[in-house]
């Protein structure tokens, strides 16, 4: 069996797309815990959000490292 290539091209874009969609989530359930008066609601709804505050750290080092990764290969 005949591995593929790895195929790094897309990942910036990936990465960034995974960012956005990780930042509206945060704004969504910003919001649904303003609105909901359920306190166990709203503290599922924080974790999730210092959770996804984490990710959202992780993937940013993550896109510096594959854009400089991508920069020396155009070199």
């Amino acid at each position: 069996m005949e591995h593929k290539p790895d195929d790094r091209s897309d990942n910036v874009d990936r990465i960034q797309y995974n960012i956005d969609k990780t930042i509206q989530n945060i704004h969504l359930a910003d919001e649904m815990i303003e609105k909901t008066d359920d306190e166990k609601m709203k503290k599922t709804l924080e974790e999730k959000n210092k959770r996804r505050e984490e990710s959202l750290n992780s993937m940013r080092n993550e896109i510096r490292d594959e854009a400089c990764d991508k920069k020396n290969e155009d070199r």
